[in-house]
């Protein structure tokens, strides 16, 4: 895992918000490494829609091939910053 800067933390916490709303859960329940289907109850049109918002919010495009990577917080977090060159 990176070092956390505060920059990280902030980015890291809107797309908790984003994607809490999107699962219908707290964004207290979610953590970086929680895990959406089994521990968030998502399904594969949940997914998509994260997927969407991800692409709306952020102007960036993530191939439905990827969306078996992003499992939890963590990996979209990795997946936006490499389309955006989030530096850490």
């Amino acid at each position: 895992m990176s070092v956390t800067t505060p920059e990280r933390t902030a980015r890291m916490n809107e797309l908790r918000e984003m994607i809490a709303e999107v699962l219908e859960v707290e964004p207290e329940e979610m953590t970086e490494t929680s895990l959406f289907i089994e521990d968030h109850d998502a399904d594969s049109l949940r997914a998509i829609e994260i997927l969407a918002r991800l692409e709306k919010t952020y102007r960036v495009e993530i191939p439905q091939e990827e969306l078996a990577t992003m499992v939890n917080l963590e990996a979209i977090y990795a997946a936006v910053a490499t389309r955006l060159d989030w530096q850490g």
